[in-house]
């Protein structure tokens, strides 16, 4: 895949622009590392492809992070192995060399998704566990309503999750994860019960289906969702929202073992 932008982002996102402070918005959630940590079993090596700023990497295995863009290189915390500048197109590992492979909210970004997960199943002789988002199920979710292009967006990039286990071939398992309402991780369906943050410029901008709008069309959401709020029509529709303890949107992780 050719990068497009002046970080080294590999991907139709330019983090270069839109990753700074992305840490601030984006932690790990312990209910999806549980999920995760349960699925790579007793693997040992790990290897993680879109590794980003460390998020779900297990501190307790040997995991060999595989990152494109700069600017989330810089972001990844002193105490975690530094990031192999690489894509997941061409993986340089040879074959079986990890026990377990993972990657959580970067399948999307793929320029080449088939290529990315065979070179995936090829390096790892144990599981490949990916955390994303299932674009059938994308419409759950009541920003909708706000910013029906954001979901439009969200829909046209995720890949359908027979694509991703047709391309990862063996036995796969699709488990959806409920979302926490005090989620750490700060992607748009963790703000189910908490609309007023995507009120918040940086909460958007570490969603990436938010750099497709344009500043106008960013403006009318933001000004419709905060109309909504003030006036209490949000709440009317969806104020049972903020104590659902958890919501169950578009969120899977699929575990493909050979």
């Amino acid at each position: 895949m050719n990068r497009q932008h002046s970080d080294g982002s590999a991907g139709d996102a330019d983090y270069g622009r839109i990753g700074t402070g992305y840490r601030n918005y984006r932690q790990p959630e312990p209910a999806f590392e549980t999920a995760i940590a349960q699925a790579l079993g007793e693997a040992e090596t790990v290897l993680n492809v879109g590794a980003g700023a460390g998020s779900y990497e297990p501190r307790d295995r040997a995991v060999t992070p595989v990152e494109p863009s700069a600017s989330m290189r810089g972001q990844r915390p002193a105490e975690l192995v530094e990031a192999v500048d690489a894509t997941a197109e061409d993986l340089p590992f040879p074959d079986d060399h990890f026990d377990a492979a993972m990657i959580t909210f970067s399948v999307h970004q793929w320029g080449d998704l088939e290529k990315g997960l065979h070179q995936m199943r090829r390096v790892t002789k144990g599981p490949v566990i990916v955390m994303t988002c299932d674009p059938q199920l994308l419409d759950r979710f009541w920003l909708t309503d706000y910013a029906p292009k954001v979901i439009e967006t969200e829909a046209r990039r995720y890949p359908a999750i027979d694509r991703i286990a047709a391309a990862l071939g063996g036995n796969v398992e699709v488990t959806l994860l409920p979302i926490p309402l005090k989620c750490a991780d700060g992607f748009n369906e963790a703000y189910y019960g908490r609309p007023e943050i995507l009120l918040d410029p940086g909460a958007r901008r570490a969603n990436s289906a938010w750099s497709f709008l344009s500043e106008a069309e960013v403006t009318k959401a933001e000004d419709i969702l905060r109309r909504d709020l003030d006036s209490g029509r949000w709440d009317q529709k969806y104020g049972h929202l903020r104590t659902a303890e958890q919501f169950e949107g578009s969120l899977v992780l699929i575990a493909a073992r050979p």
